[in-house]
């Protein structure tokens, strides 16, 4: 049975962001204004202001989808059929659990997390359940499945390529099946929520420094640092690669942020261009999509990522690939609480709120990662 979501867009309010001294995940302290409430037909139900789950309440959720006696025939998923805005979105419980193949795992989602890959692949070519991030638990593993087992916690880009031959199945839906290479144990420290965040983004953002050769030394100009890849460029670059200086881009309300992350000078776009900097990097990272801009601020010989818009020499692209073995090599520094998730704190969306997050995502103005939970 399908039902129809609709949504109206929320209003981005202003944020003041601090570390908690409890917890490894990035806390917001910050003012709602009235919640518009997303309208959904028939059997979805309301939308309401979403509140902050726990660690501890994350590791019931984990016991409860351990519980699984029988896996079911089907399963509720968020799904669209035809090319279009976020009305085309919707929910249907009716939707078969994919067949697990052998290199393959089942995993009984807990929560999942939008990119901006998502709302672009609304192409209408066939019935599709949208989702690339995933954090959750085995509940089934396929014969040539070496080292996961039942009841493992994990977490993974359950899409090898972004952009070549995406699952039909992803991971808006009770149970998605994903290749065992694309996932890793969910680090001890993180609850499912924030897990589900990092997969695409801290991949994403560590292809990206290993492709540009970034190593100790090294500077770099990160625009967009308070969004999904933003703010763990700028982390992986302080943390893991050693950078000696570190430069991002936001708005004002976001500047302490961008702080907190690891940046030494914090650019506020709305006041200052960057590309007027006397200042040069070897390496830019551009996640918003001003690669004609960045390429001024780039010593020579330096590289400039650029993920998004048109592509100005000596910027390049690329496409990030899903790889386990990324995120066991970085569970440690997100265990060590060195890399922190980082979660928009207008979420977590409930599942009956997935329009409404579609539509928070491509106003391009949410901070870190939006996840979805709990699904279903």
């Amino acid at each position: 049975m399908e039902t129809t979501m609709t949504t109206a867009v929320p209003k981005l309010t202003t944020l003041h962001p601090r570390i908690s001294s409890n917890s490894f995940s990035l806390r917001f302290s910050l003012t709602f204004p009235a919640k518009k409430t997303a309208l959904v037909k028939h059997t979805c139900s309301p939308s309401h202001i979403p509140l902050r789950v726990s660690a501890s309440s994350q590791s019931q959720a984990a016991a409860e989808a351990t519980k699984v006696s029988s896996i079911p025939s089907e399963m509720k998923a968020c799904v669209y059929g035809e090319y279009g805005g976020v009305e085309v979105l919707k929910f249907d419980d009716k939707v078969s659990v994919p067949e697990v193949k052998e290199d393959q795992v089942l995993i009984k989602v807990v929560a999942a997390a939008l990119n901006p890959v998502d709302a672009k692949r609304r192409q209408g070519k066939f019935k599709t359940v949208p989702g690339y991030d995933v954090a959750g638990v085995v509940v089934k593993v396929g014969n040539q499945v070496k080292e996961l087992k039942e009841g493992d916690a994990v977490y993974g880009n359950i899409n090898e390529k972004a952009l070549e031959g995406p699952k039909q199945f992803g991971s808006l839906a009770e149970y998605t099946a994903v290749e065992e290479k694309l996932l890793a144990l969910k680090p001890k420290n993180l609850d499912f929520i924030q897990a589900a965040g990092l997969p695409l983004a801290i991949e994403t953002a560590y292809e990206g420094l290993e492709r540009t050769g970034f190593s100790a030394g090294k500077s770099i100009l990160v625009l967009n640092g308070a969004g999904g890849v933003g703010s763990l460029v700028i982390q992986l670059a302080k943390h893991v690669f050693g950078a000696s200086r570190i430069a991002a881009t936001s708005s004002t309300g976001k500047l302490e942020l961008l702080k907190s992350l690891g940046a030494d000078l914090a650019i506020d776009y709305t006041k200052e261009n960057f590309e007027d900097l006397p200042e040069k990097f070897d390496v830019v990272y551009d996640a918003i999509g001003q690669c004609d801009k960045a390429v001024k601020v780039v010593k020579e010989g330096g590289s400039v990522v650029a993920l998004t818009g048109a592509v100005t020499p000596p910027g390049f692209r690329f496409v990030v690939t899903s790889n386990g073995n990324t995120l066991k090599t970085l569970n440690p520094y997100l265990e060590s609480g060195k890399i922190k998730p980082v979660v928009d704190p207008k979420g977590p969306f409930t599942f009956s709120q997935v329009a409404e997050a579609f539509s928070y995502i491509e106003t391009n103005r949410a901070t870190g990662k939006i996840v979805i939970h709990p699904i279903p």
